[in-house]
């Protein structure tokens, strides 16, 4: 029988200990998210993988804000974050950083998870994912200044998953093979 484990077992780290330690060079962008539970639940992905950073962008609401924190719950206080009006602007600033920036969007040309090794051959100084609105997506003019596009398969009825779902999913592959591949 398997024994839940308490808090005090799990050994998490502080605030202080996790904004010290080594992140993923990872940055994910928030084009337009307009529900803040959506961003709360990024922020605390973001937490749980040790994600470098978040761009919230356009309307994408910023802490400190109560719906934030409820799905959050402190990881915003962890995760650093900075705040882009217009997410041209975000991705502009990642590329000049050297970062290969992926829009997680269905497009033609997407690359479909799992995740090819050819993305990590030549590994740039870090990545940035691309998340879009809960209805419009990604903007086009925003995939336009990206290095390609990002798709989840699905089978089913629906043509997407939710936005913070999908951040889950994506982030998560994308931490494999950052602890495989750069030793995190």
């Amino acid at each position: 029988m398997n024994r839940k484990l308490n808090i005090t077992e799990l050994d998490r780290m502080s605030v202080d200990e996790f904004k010290h330690s080594r992140k993923i060079p990872l940055v994910v962008v928030l084009d337009d998210v307009r529900s803040m539970y959506n961003v709360g639940s990024v922020f605390r992905t973001s937490d749980a993988y040790r994600v470098e950073c978040i761009y919230l962008c356009g309307i994408t609401a910023r802490p400190p804000h109560a719906e934030i924190h409820k799905t959050a719950l402190g990881a915003e206080d962890s995760v650093e974050w900075l705040y882009f009006q217009n997410p041209e602007d975000a991705v502009m600033d990642l590329r000049r950083r050297g970062y290969r920036v992926m829009a997680v969007e269905q497009a033609e040309g997407s690359v479909s998870l799992p995740l090819p090794d050819h993305l990590f051959a030549e590994p740039p100084d870090g990545y940035g994912l691309v998340f879009g609105n809960e209805v419009k997506g990604v903007h086009q003019h925003v995939i336009d200044l990206c290095d390609g596009c990002i798709e989840l398969p699905q089978y089913g009825t629906k043509h997407s998953l939710n936005v913070a779902t999908t951040a889950g999913i994506v982030i998560w592959e994308m931490a494999k093979l950052f602890t495989l591949k750069f030793e995190i």
